[in-house]
């Protein structure tokens, strides 16, 4: 019998857990390590678990058997479907698993379920969208290196490409160049060992570092209207009659919002629940269709 419900939010950077009763009512919610699929289904599982006992932890509950749980996962990778398929497989005993893409679940979060788009950009970018007639479409998260426009560690590739062309006196150096000298290398050797062993999460890192000088550097603030340029060119996409109303999220998406056209900002969903609540509503709709 299901004793208890449990919504997962599954990035490249972190997992979040929340902890439920059979009602729905959240008891407790917790935090832990990367669970993206593409890092490992094993190390996804070790991080899930890990953040689900904690989460009875704090709760002050014992943690039960598996068998008495429900899982909700909203998981970057997925869209992988051997990936997925192992991750199932390798399901250490809960009573039901629905899993879909973060994205999924951060836009169950933002509308309920109802029509509605939303964008994600922070280590890497996605856009979904749901529609009158129940369809749905997905546009980015192709992934690092190649697509995830708009995102940390797409500006952050490109912070690098600018900290190089400095190096080399194609370009005027600036506080951007001079910082990511200093944090990755100050002559070439250096620089290229730096970018030889660097991947997403690194380079997701330096777009901090594009923000902290966007007041005083030309080339950091053009980059930032870049990222804004592609964000909008993803709500275009999904929306392009611009009808819907939309939900930004992520930590870079979230500091892009005020360089968004005014109409597209008008339309925005003033602070929309976490994709782990998404994650929530996914087990229990998918509870629901199977009784």
């Amino acid at each position: 019998m299901i004793e208890y419900l449990l919504g997962v939010d599954g990035g490249g950077t972190g997992t979040r857990v929340l902890l439920a009763n059979r009602s729905g009512s959240v008891l407790a919610e917790a935090s832990g390590a990367p669970s993206a699929l593409g890092q490992g289904v094993a190390t996804a599982w070790y991080n899930i678990l890990a953040a689900v006992r904690q989460t009875f932890y704090i709760a002050k509950l014992a943690v039960p058997d598996w068998s008495a749980c429900a899982m909700g996962a909203g998981l970057s990778g997925v869209h992988h479907q051997p990936w997925a398929d192992e991750f199932v497989a390798a399901n250490p005993g809960f009573a039901h698993i629905a899993i879909e893409n973060d994205a999924y679940t951060a836009l169950l979060a933002a509308h309920g379920g109802r029509p509605g788009c939303m964008v994600a950009a922070g280590t890497g970018s996605v856009g979904e969208a749901i529609y009158a007639d129940g369809s749905r479409r997905q546009v980015s998260g192709w992934g690092f290196p190649v697509g995830d426009e708009g995102s940390g560690a797409w500006l952050g590739l490109r912070a690098m490409s600018h900290a190089q062309e400095a190096m080399d006196w194609r370009v005027p150096g600036g506080p951007l160049a001079a910082r990511i000298h200093q944090r990755c290398g100050s002559h070439r050797a250096a620089l290229q060992d730096w970018c030889a062993n660097a991947g997403q999460n690194e380079y997701a890192q330096l777009a901090l570092t594009v923000f902290d000088c966007a007041a005083s550097d030309p080339a950091a603030e053009a980059l930032l209207t870049e990222a804004a340029v592609a964000i909008e060119r993803m709500v275009s996409a999904l929306d392009p009659h611009a009808a819907m109303p939309l939900a930004i999220y992520g930590s870079v998406g979230r500091q892009i919002m005020p360089r968004l056209a005014s109409a597209t900002r008008a339309r925005c969903v003033a602070s929309p629940q976490d994709a782990v609540h998404g994650a929530l509503t996914l087990v229990h709709q998918s509870l629901e269709s199977t009784t």
